[in-house]
């Protein structure tokens, strides 16, 4: 089994809505996602995965998410941008790009700062 992973970053502003403490106020992260899959087998010229294809893949769903307020973004709008909502909205809109691929996505994770993240598998 192979474990393959990429990383990409987005920046943005976000407040807990219903949280006791600092967080409640607006402020912002430089958020750090990683996407790890698993493949089974490589192909014939030795890749489990294309990394630039994952990485494509992650990037478009973090676009709409740079350079904004996320209770301002779908679905953020309606739940908490919490580091937990942000890995599973991601995971859940990166499974089906991942479908018939002959990988499975394992987790998602996402870090606020280098020392607290969260990761998503289900």
């Amino acid at each position: 089994m192979y474990q393959l992973s990429v990383e990409e970053h987005f920046d943005a502003a976000h407040f807990l809505r219903g949280y006791q403490g600092k967080c409640e106020a607006m402020h912002g992260h430089r958020f750090r996602v990683v996407v790890k899959i698993t493949a089974t087998a490589v192909d014939d010229i030795g890749i489990g995965y294309d990394f630039v294809t994952l990485k494509e893949h992650l990037k478009d769903i973090i676009a709409r998410f740079d350079h904004s307020c996320l209770n301002e973004v779908v679905p953020f709008d309606k739940i908490n941008p919490s580091s937990e909502n942000i890995a599973l909205t991601v995971y859940n809109e990166l499974k089906p790009k991942l479908a018939g691929e002959p990988v499975s996505l394992s987790c998602v994770e996402v870090w606020e700062s280098p020392h607290t993240g969260v990761a998503y598998s289900p």
